[in-house]
């Protein structure tokens, strides 16, 4: 989907993705002792309406929540008001976003297929460079795989990943954890299948 899509996607009242947060959310919990949490900064890339980022905030992780889409860090600031706690948000395309200082956490799930195949060498060495050591990159991708059709909402701005380019980027790290999954999806209404990659990765100290 493009921006514009998104934007009006995100304008409706009720929230697209729901409220509650992703599992792959839920796992950084199992990473880092409940005693560590506080401060601790993390970027939420791709954060569409804020589940995860609000999710995170709550367990004391200082989140910035970047989004495409204005409407959608809108309804997070909101979300995270409704939850008692606090993101900061910033408006950001993830083919050529800076981040604005080093994090502890990088999280991405559902975006990272918005980087261009000429850009993403560039975009993960960004992303790596400025994790802070013993950092935490949570990843999830779009894969191709020769059992799943292309998705018949998917846009013309987004690239599936081969099915071990994603790891290829982090040789160099600590991989915690890794998974290809294929699951159900009913987005735009229109039921289908994606074939999908996650990686959890630690930066050497």
């Amino acid at each position: 989907m493009d921006k514009e899509q998104l934007q009006e996607m995100y304008s409706q009242e009720e929230y697209y993705w729901g409220k509650e947060p992703n599992t792959l959310a839920q796992r950084i919990l199992g990473y880092i002792p409940k005693d560590q949490i506080h401060g601790k900064k993390v970027i939420d890339i791709g954060a569409g309406e804020g589940r995860d980022s609000v999710f995170l905030a709550k367990h004391g992780f200082d989140v910035l929540a970047m989004d495409v889409a204005p409407a959608g860090l809108a309804k997070a600031k909101k979300l995270a008001s409704e939850m008692n706690t606090t993101i900061r948000t910033v408006e950001g395309d993830v083919n050529h976003f800076i981040l604005p200082h080093s994090v502890d956490i990088i999280y991405s799930i559902g975006t990272l297929q918005y980087i261009h195949p000429r850009n993403r060498m560039q975009q993960f060495n960004h992303f790596k460079e400025n994790t802070l050591p013993d950092g935490l990159n949570v990843l999830f991708a779009f894969i191709e795989h020769p059992d799943i059709e292309i998705a018949p909402d998917w846009g013309k701005n987004e690239y599936l990943y081969q099915r071990n380019e994603l790891q290829n980027y982090y040789v160099d790290w600590e991989t915690l954890f890794t998974e290809e999954m294929i699951f159900d999806c009913n987005s735009s209404g229109i039921p289908h299948r994606h074939a999908a990659r996650i990686l959890i990765t630690r930066k050497p100290s």
